[in-house]
């Protein structure tokens, strides 16, 4: 809750006029409770959750010519109830965590993540510093975490649940194991407790980070993804190959970026095999050349 009773005051006290968003923010959370603010969090994931996914799960249903061409493993497509199931098992969670934000806000908010909820609006240098330092810290922790849900007794207690999707879909970004969703949270949280922020970088923090899970298990590779601008981004393709391999994986442990795999040794699998598929396209193209001119010869011939 602002502690301004007016526009004019939140003016003064900022020593000069509020700026559109500024004024924005005023108009929406003046009179909120930083409880309620603290809340948004998960109803803006639970919707971005919720629709994020459809597009390519309705596309494969009901137009498959459309999308199967750019499809990781297209030999395998998921009923539209398994898809349904996956949504409403991940879907349960966020009640839940609507529940335990309220409950822990005093001590979550407050003394551990220190947001703040009023004005002024974070820069958009800060934003996005901010965020790369969220990204590379997320990224490194949960590259640790992952690799040790891979281990014998991590796996089969817990991380089996997640690889129970071989060929992923945008909803089983968030099918798992109670138990691994409660540890992948904490690198996910570890930048905003290390670096503070504002709620509204939070937001944006964790709305880019659920995207961008979407897109590493949509199953779908689009040369024209904009994800490809990113450096060392590994992208759809990269983490399919993680949940093809299954429970047997050792490679492609990171959720974001490739320089951990690369660093650890943790991406020879893969390389294995993309070598493997250049090579099988390779002999493909070869076979094909050689009948085509098979049959421009024998053409002549006649």
């Amino acid at each position: 809750m602002i502690p301004y009773a007016t526009p004019a005051e939140a003016e003064a006290a900022l020593g000069r006029a509020m700026t559109w968003a500024e004024a924005a923010w005023y108009q929406y959370s003046a009179a909120m409770p930083d409880s309620w603010l603290h809340c948004h969090t998960t109803f803006i994931l639970f919707v971005i959750y919720t629709i994020t996914p459809l597009p390519l799960v309705v596309l494969e249903q009901f137009a498959p010519s459309v999308v199967l061409p750019y499809k990781l493993q297209p030999r395998v497509r998921l009923p539209l109830a398994a898809s349904l199931r996956c949504y409403m098992e991940a879907a349960c969670f966020f009640p839940l965590a609507v529940g335990f934000q309220l409950v822990s806000y005093p001590a979550a908010v407050k003394q551990i993540l220190r947001t703040r909820m009023g004005l002024p609006l974070p820069s958009v240098r800060e934003t996005i510093a901010q965020l790369v330092v969220y990204s590379l810290m997320e990224d490194y922790l949960s590259y640790w975490i992952h690799r040790l849900l891979h281990t014998q007794w991590g796996y089969e207690k817990i991380h089996r649940v997640h690889h129970e999707f071989t060929a992923p879909t945008g909803f089983a970004m968030s099918y798992s194991h109670w138990a691994e969703n409660l540890f992948l949270s904490i690198p996910a949280l570890a930048g905003p407790v290390i670096v503070p922020c504002h709620i509204t970088t939070q937001w944006l923090w964790f709305s880019i980070r659920l995207i961008e899970g979407i897109n590493t298990h949509s199953g779908y590779h689009f040369p024209f993804s904009p994800s490809k601008l990113i450096p060392f981004y590994g992208g759809a393709e990269y983490h399919d190959y993680h949940h093809y391999a299954g429970g047997r994986s050792q490679s492609n442990f990171a959720p974001l970026f490739t320089y951990c795999d690369y660093i650890y040794r943790t991406d020879k699998g893969y390389r294995y095999h993309k070598l493997k598929q250049a090579k099988l396209k390779s002999v493909e193209e070869n076979n094909v050349e050689k009948k085509g001119g098979s049959t421009v010869f024998n053409t002549r011939k006649d």
